[in-house]
């Protein structure tokens, strides 16, 4: 490394010479020529941010015996190289190891970098933490881990280091709703290079890689530019010029062995194939791969010498013009260019890369896992706010809070969240992401201590309450404080329950009166857990009202004083098989359930006004070789769905009703209904799934319904907009099914799947992300868990086989059931799509009955009309707080709404507030967004075209009158505030 030390002197002292001036972004392209076709070289490498190998494993360059990858040497070399030459360019793309490695530069290594910056040389691309999945990630956690990576860049580098286009190369599909927050950034557009293999052959004859995708079906501009690569984001083939690769190099000297001659011809054959594909007289050409550029020496070389060898030929008349260059810049010639493209209005799922291969398993792997990424987000929400509340201010606060956000920008990775890495990246990913829920515990804790009445409480939080286990009430829950934490703008009802052991309790709210609360069995399946360490055999449930915060209060009575307030509920049927054919009954004031006793399943719903025959029970699909990735089934004949033999015991409470059933020795759910709470909880648990030598086992759940909804139904994007599917059928081609005629009609369910007639709608909403389908009229299909015995070819190499606790995986959780008519709004669905993605959060303390008023007060905001939506309230600076609401009913379900923000405006001490694009990094007034025509869309300019914001951005500050602080919001909208603060 000692010619780059010589190497960053001269770099630094050049530096010092330059002028102050930044020419950066768009200002910095290479000069094309509009008689040519353009070649636009695009040096990059593809980092994991975790895949075969950790996060750590991969910055450092550990455990090269399963893959050959060092993410810090790849940078080293690339600064070293694009010093050497003001033509070279290179994208960055994960934030998370730019961030690792810039924190372990000198001063004079960050000045070169920032110079290189500075001039375009070194371009951010997409800017996230990592480069996030598209299929089970939440929007929530997508604009979260952009707005820290961008947040990032932009305290670094200002302007020049912000990125105008999303790279998302790797994903396994793309989603509507990751277009339109690209959109809703303002990010000009974005690139990908997987589609499925009958799309991209009809777009190629088409002229359609590349299109106008219409994001959003409410928001009439969120529109964005979105191109295809030709063919996939390594390099061209046979122009690999990385020293893991074994293709030509480029020899020009006299050597027996020079081949430029043949190189240049081939370069040119494939440039020529490339630009019939394309509408302009420009073509990208991506030169890199997964972890290229360890040693960028030999990359540069070798592309120096293609740019020469290719650019000389044009003196012979050659029609090829190749330069450096980078998808911001040939996103803006193709801008410059002023062409028409097709529209594109759903979405890019399922992605088949060929027709017995389907990428929809991943929609499920490690579902544990899935759920515990859910458990961060709320954590984090939780912190966020909090945090901001209580004002904490200490370095270790801080540190905890950003740890936190940056594992949840992690966990968005597409070989995270996903499941699709090796046994031992995902027990990494576990262990960071609960070291980081653990320090965003302790920093809620803190901010609890000044915003409760409770200064001393532990504020302790229970991981593992999905399996009735909490350390703090394991030994009794006398004297027990549950602080309730609300992160939902409104204030919401819902039950809370306690494991307890079988003792009298009475529970009572702040001011000292009784709350109803009565004590239900845990499930037999559940206490024979051989890893619950716990002997609390029951749950103490009690329905709580929380606008921010609430506390209520837990003691042990005895069984007189508890008589009126604690109902023990007693066993009213036993197992199925002693009854005969007739039905059992389940109901509260808002739905009746009916039980099939001969069968042992759910018949029938009654809520809203609306009776449907509705049969639940679970299926298994026994598969020879799905993977992590995909899920194939074996044969049609191999999916069996379970028709009886399934006993139950129900639990009738005045409060809650529960049904326990057991299909199975791994198969059991509850069933459970609740007072004055709209919809069915069904709570599963399956596992250890047998496996045979040669066959896996894939279980899902099965609602099945007279509904006849002709071969339609619903799924949501990424947890916001629902988007019309119909079995067998695609938007822009047709797809071939013959093989895998299930697996081809899979979709990523990350909140939400529905169907309907002219007369009723079923929703099923689940607590993690899942794939699911409807193979059937009426029928909704959602897979739980998956155990496999061999790996699917795609990269991991490693059968999708868990174990925790030294057996197979066990998993938990939960989906609900809402019936309604089908003319009723959907926007309950909405509500409790909400209220099921951050419900309370449980905060456990002794109660010291020392207790003193809070140091400080929660604001309220029940005053927000009620389809609006905190969606975040943080720290964003010392002196700045991060504020984005979100309208989120559609347009078929709400309407314009208007109120103001001047009360947290306040509350905040608020000095000045001004708005930003979606990211939190951009004022809002200076957002300038290409413009593209799209066909069938009226005569097109001849000059480019650009978008700036639709409306006014809000801008006051403390003097102004209250009138400027209001907030007009239409439906799906997203508005996001920085307040500066005393």
């Amino acid at each position: 490394m000692k010619f780059l030390g010589i190497v960053l002197c001269v770099a630094f002292l050049a530096l010092q010479a330059k002028s102050a001036q930044a020419v950066c972004g768009y200002e910095s392209c290479h000069e094309t020529k509009s008689n040519m076709i353009n070649i636009h070289l695009v040096p990059h490498s593809h980092d994991d941010v975790g895949w075969l190998k950790t996060v750590d494993q991969y910055y450092y360059g550990h455990r090269n015996n399963i893959q050959h990858a060092g993410v810090q040497y790849i940078i080293d070399t690339v600064i070293s190289e694009l010093i050497k030459n003001p033509d070279r360019r290179f994208i960055q793309v994960e934030t998370s190891f730019f961030f690792k490695w810039w924190d372990e530069q000198s001063e004079t290594v960050r000045a070169i970098v920032k110079m290189l910056v500075n001039e375009g040389r070194l371009q951010f691309i997409n800017g996230a933490w990592s480069m996030n999945d598209e299929a089970a990630v939440n929007y929530q956690s997508v604009i979260d881990q952009f707005t820290v990576g961008l947040k990032f860049l932009d305290d670094t580098f200002g302007v020049c280091g912000r990125p105008r286009v999303g790279w998302q190369i790797d994903p396994f599909g793309h989603s509507r709703e990751q277009a339109s927050i690209y959109a809703q950034m303002g990010f000009d557009g974005e690139f990908f290079s997987r589609m499925d293999h009958n799309d991209k052959g009809r777009r190629m004859n088409d002229l359609a890689l590349e299109m106008i995708w219409d994001a959003s079906e409410s928001l009439s501009q969120v529109k964005l530019f979105t191109g295809l690569l030709y063919t996939f984001y390594w390099d061209t083939p046979g122009f690999c010029f990385d020293v893991h690769c074994s293709d030509d190099p480029i020899i020009d000297s006299d050597s027996y062995d020079n081949n430029v001659k043949s190189r240049v011809d081939d370069f040119i054959a494939y440039a020529a194939q490339v630009a019939e594909k394309f509408r302009t007289n420009h073509i990208m050409i991506p030169m890199g791969g997964d972890f290229q550029y360890e040693d960028a020496e030999v990359n540069y070389k070798n592309m120096d010498k293609l740019i020469k060898y290719v650019n000389e030929r044009q003196s012979s008349g050659s029609k090829y013009n190749i330069i450096y260059s980078t998808p911001t810049c040939y996103l803006n010639s193709v801008h410059k260019s002023v062409q028409s493209y097709p529209n594109k209005t759903l979405d890019f799922f399922p992605y088949g890369s060929d027709t017995n291969s389907f990428w929809t398993g991943y929609y499920t792997s490690r579902p544990t896992q899935k759920r515990f990424e859910r458990d961060g987000n709320h954590i984090l929400q939780v912190a966020k706010q909090l945090s901001a509340f209580a004002e904490l201010s200490s370095t270790q606060q801080k540190e905890d809070l950003e740890y936190l956000r940056e594992i949840m920008g992690v966990m968005q990775h597409h070989d995270a969240i996903t499941g699709t890495e090796k046994q031992h990246v995902s027990d990494d990913y576990d262990r960071i992401l609960y070291d980081a829920i653990v320090g965003g515990v302790k920093t809620a804790g803190d901010a609890l201590r000044k915003l409760t009445n409770l200064p001393n409480g532990e504020f302790e939080s229970c991981l593992q309450l999905n399996i009735s286990q909490c350390a703090f009430t394991k030994d009794g829950a006398d004297n027990v404080v549950v602080t309730l934490y609300n992160a939902l703008a409104h204030t919401t009802k819902q039950y809370v329950r306690v494991p307890v052991k079988n003792e009298n309790y009475q529970v009572t709210d702040e001011k000292g009166r009784v709350v109803a609360s009565e004590l239900i069995p845990v499930p037999a399946e559940v206490l024979a857990l051989e890893f619950r360490d716990s002997d609390t055999q029951h749950e103490l449930v009690f329905k709580a009202s929380v606008d921010k915060i609430a506390n209520y209060y837990i003691k042990k009575v005895d069984s007189k004083e508890s008589s009126n307030s604690v109902k023990v509920i007693s066993q009213s049927k036993a197992n199925a098989e002693t009854y005969d054919d007739g039905e059992t009954i389940v109901q509260t004031s808002l739905i009746k359930l009916v039980l099939d006793n001969k069968t042992g399943l759910l018949k029938r719903v009654e809520m809203n006004g609306v009776s449907e025959n509705i049969e639940q029970s679970y299926g298994l699909y026994r598969t020879y070789d799905s993977g992590a990735y995909v899920f194939r089934q074996y044969n049609q004949g191999d999916f069996v769905i379970q028709e009886d033999g399934v006993e139950f015991t129900v639990y009738d409470g005045a409060l809650v009703k529960e049904v326990h059933q057991r299909f199975s020795e791994y198969i059991s759910q509850v069933i459970r209904i609740s007072e004055d709470k709209p919809f069915v909880e069904f709570e599963w648990l399956v596992g250890p799934i047998p496996v045979e030598e040669e066959f896996g086992t894939e279980v899902v759940t099965v609602f099945s319904s007279e509904i006849a909804s002709n071969g339609v139904f619903y799924t949501d994007s990424n947890g916001r907009e629902l988007i019309r599917r119909e079995k067998d059928k695609r938007e822009d081609f047709t797809p071939e099914l013959a093989v895998q005629p299930t697996s081809g009609n899979y979709y990523p369910i990350t909140s939400r799947i529905a169907l309907q007639d002219s007369k009723k709608r079923l929703a099923i909403l689940n607590d993690r992300a899942q794939g699911g389908t409807s193979m059937k009229d009426g029928q909704i299909e959602l897979m739980l868990h998956r155990r496999l015995v061999r790996d699917d070819g795609y990269g991991v190499g490693e059968a999708l086989n868990e174990e925790k606790y030294g057996q197979p995986m066990i998993a938990r959780g939960k989906v609900f059931l809402i019936l309604n008519a089908a003319d009723e709004s959907t926007s309950a669905e909405r509500e409790a799509e909400k209220e099921f993605h951050l419900p309370l959060w449980k905060f456990f303390s002794k109660n010291s009955e020392g207790t003193t008023a809070a140091a400080k007060s929660v604001p309220s905001f029940d005053d927000f009309p009620k389809s609006v939506h905190l969606l975040t309230l943080e720290p964003f600076n010392d002196d700045e707080v991060l504020l984005r609401v979100e309208n989120f009913l559609d347009h078929t379900e709400g309407k314009v709404v208007s109120f103001n923000i001047r009360p947290i405006f306040d509350y905040l001490n608020g000095v000045e507030i001004r708005e930003t694009t979606l990211d939190g990094n951009m004022p809002l007034s200076e957002m300038k967004q290409f413009k593209f025509h799209a066909e069938g869309s009226g005569i097109r300019g001849s000059e480019p075209e650009y978008y700036t914001s639709s409306h006014k951005p809000l801008s006051a500050n403390q003097t102004e009158d209250a009138a400027e602080f209001a907030v007009t919001l239409y439906p799906m909208q997203i508005r996001t505030f920085i307040i500066k603060h005393e």
